[in-house]
């Protein structure tokens, strides 16, 4: 799937001043994540399944 096709969020705990940020998007099968001070139209992208992003982000919210 096209990157800019998906629509991309950040953390609400994200400041509007950039800095180390994570973008994630969803789709039907994968989640996708990219850092947020790439260009969003050659950044690359790391894609988990949705299991997997559910388990680690149990585990970051312990």
């Amino acid at each position: 799937m096209n990157a800019d096709a998906l629509q991309w969020f950040k953390s609400t705990y994200s400041g509007s001043e950039g800095g180390a940020c994570l973008e994630v998007a969803v789709s039907s099968h994968t989640i996708h994540i990219r850092d947020s001070k790439q260009s969003p139209a050659d950044g690359p992208t790391l894609q988990v399944a949705p299991a997997t992003w559910a388990a680690f982000t149990e585990f970051a919210t312990r």
